[in-house]
């Protein structure tokens, strides 16, 4: 996928946040401009690109389909909400450009198809911690980082059924989070790496959508700042965590972490991550600090978490030395645009 002027306007754009940051609000607002399209969570992006090497050389058809039928035939990828073909995605993968990146750009390509718009994208928190891996398959992709207030995500992380961390595992992500965002500010250039806070974005949605629409390239749409109906039309009521996507855009969560968390947590929390509230202009509860044991109990769990970062990281360079083939996305201007 070339990533000169011409593309400008079809780049990819991958949006990141911590947890509970709202990045599903920022997802279907994105999805409201009549260009852009991005599904709910897919979760099959990175498994994809873990397992590459256990589909072998995609130069082989075979393989090709294996990978295909994977992304459109398992479960856990999401792929069948798409509302797609899934023989003719799998027809269009095989017959696509031998690459994990083309695979996947494919089907994101044929989801933006369906809906009509030439550009597409994809939402997951996680996309922060692996954002070298997108771009080597996206090389022109665009990252949009949510961030809300730390002790606001804390205290929604800890209230959701699907969550099975404590506080300390809370905190810690938002950390982690709003850490490799800052490496990605430092390393990306402005036109590809772009933040904006939740609070701002629920406070005055046009102008903060506005300002994104710049960064993207794109002209602003109106439709944006109400994503409710989409979300009433798209979010099952079953998932009770999505509840308030329903409603039109408003502020009434900011701060509630003062009622919603234990002194205690509230205390850890910014001891933890004092500078990086304050970085965000976020003003603290005044509580007196916690005890040395809370804070040793906390760097325990933060220093075996760094550890399985680092295993990570070493068996992503192991992979990387034995991929069977390039993983970057190889599709063409014309046909990426299509409709």
């Amino acid at each position: 996928m070339p990533s000169g002027p011409a593309s400008r306007h079809n780049r990819p754009i991958f949006v990141l946040g911590c947890a509970r940051s709202g990045t599903t609000l920022l997802r279907l607002m994105l999805h409201s401009h009549p260009r852009i399209a991005i599904p709910g969570e897919t979760k099959f992006v990175l498994p994809a690109y873990t397992a590459r090497c256990e589909f072998g050389d995609l130069t082989e058809s075979k393989n090709r389909r294996a990978l295909a039928e994977w992304i459109t035939g398992d479960r856990s990828t999401k792929v069948r909400e798409f509302g797609l073909d899934a023989d003719e995605l799998v027809k269009e993968i095989v017959a696509g450009p031998p690459t994990l990146g083309s695979a996947i750009g494919i089907v994101f390509r044929a989801y933006a198809r369906l809906h009509g718009k030439p550009r597409w994208g994809d939402k997951r928190p996680s996309y922060s911690r692996h954002a070298g891996s997108l771009l080597r398959m996206f090389p022109d992709a665009q990252f949009v980082h949510l961030v809300r207030d730390g002790r606001d995500c804390i205290a929604s992380l800890l209230e959701m059924p699907w969550y099975d961390g404590d506080v300390h595992r809370a905190i810690s992500v938002w950390r982690e989070t709003i850490d490799q965002g800052r490496r990605l500010a430092e390393r990306l250039p402005p036109d590809t790496y772009y933040e904006l806070q939740y609070e701002r974005l629920v406070a005055d949605p046009a102008d903060e959508l506005t300002r994104l629409c710049g960064f993207l390239g794109e002209e602003f749409a109106p439709a944006m700042t109400r994503p409710e109906g989409l979300a009433r039309r798209t979010i099952p009521s079953r998932r009770r965590w999505h509840g308030r996507t329903h409603d039109a855009v408003n502020t009434g969560r900011i701060g509630s972490w003062a009622e919603r968390l234990d002194p205690w947590e509230i205390s850890l929390a910014e001891a933890v991550l004092g500078d990086r509230l304050a970085e965000y202009g976020y003003e603290p509860s005044g509580l007196p600090r916690p005890t040395a044991s809370q804070l040793a109990h906390f760097t325990r769990i933060s220093a075996h978490r760094r550890m399985a970062h680092s295993k990570d990281a070493l068996r992503e360079r192991w992979k990387q030395r034995h991929e069977p083939n390039p993983v970057v996305c190889r599709l063409t201007e014309p046909s990426a645009s299509a409709t």
